[in-house]
């Protein structure tokens, strides 16, 4: 099992617990994905906590199990969209609280969510085009402003929580001994509200959003599927998985 979910209070507190760096493969994605659809149609739910345990949130996609059968691209771009997807149409608010490292596929739970909030040790990251891949900038845009998605995928360089919450991409920063309490205490102020409202209310607020995120991140993955036939990304996961530098021919 990748989760572990428990409901408490109209609080879904779903845990990501998928050893050692929460890296997906293909059928844990989907399998994120299905959870979430079935949290959103729960009535007994009226806030989602989406977090994780070990060393941070999420390392994002396998590289591994793509290392081994390039041909899995597909199914991994599925899962990663409909668990991305599921986040951002959940019937009710999902909050994603965030710890150490937000790399790749963390970046599109994260910013598929309503509210981030992280502790001071976080980060978030795009390592895609040294990994063969690209995508979830689409998500990323949802978090920051459009040079800093640019500058991020671009370099494949991280940025810190600090910064994050300076740029207005977090709610909150706080310890992370503190995190689990800050990120309950303002689910406990969401799950109070009249559920019809909140539910109404995400819903207007997906329908206001200017840019289509789940046709954005479609669009994105036609561009890896492109990458992923070329010699490049099959070097790229290679030199991942081997720990080396990659060797790009001219």
């Amino acid at each position: 099992m990748t989760y572990k979910t428990n409901i408490k209070d109209g609080i879904a507190d779903l845990c990501l617990d998928y050893p050692p760096v929460n890296a997906f493969d293909s059928k844990g994605w989907n399998d994120i994905a299905i959870e979430l659809n079935r949290l959103s149609t729960d009535n007994s739910v009226r806030v989602v906590l989406l977090r994780a345990r070990g060393k941070g949130f999420c390392a994002g996609v396998d590289i591994k199990e793509l290392a081994q059968d390039a041909n899995k691209i597909v199914a991994v771009n599925k899962g990663c969209y409909e668990s991305f997807k599921a986040v951002r149409a959940c019937n009710v608010p999902v909050i994603s609280v965030v710890h150490g490292f937000c790399l790749g596929g963390g970046v599109g739970l994260a910013g598929a969510s309503d509210i981030v909030i992280a502790s001071d040790d976080a980060y978030f990251g795009l390592p895609e085009v040294d990994r063969g891949a690209l995508g979830a900038a689409s998500h990323l845009a949802r978090m920051f402003p459009l040079q800093h998605v640019r500058r991020m995928m671009f370099t494949a360089e991280p940025i810190t929580a600090s910064e994050a919450y300076r740029l207005g991409a977090l709610e909150e920063v706080v310890s992370k001994e503190e995190l689990l309490s800050s990120a309950i205490k303002l689910a406990t102020k969401i799950a109070e509200k009249s559920p019809l409202a909140i539910r109404l209310a995400k819903e207007s607020l997906n329908g206001i959003e200017p840019n289509d995120v789940d046709k954005s991140y479609l669009y994105e993955q036609g561009f890896t599927l492109k990458l992923y036939e070329s010699e490049d990304s099959a070097e790229a996961r290679k030199a991942f998985v081997e720990k080396r530098e990659a060797d790009f021919k001219d």
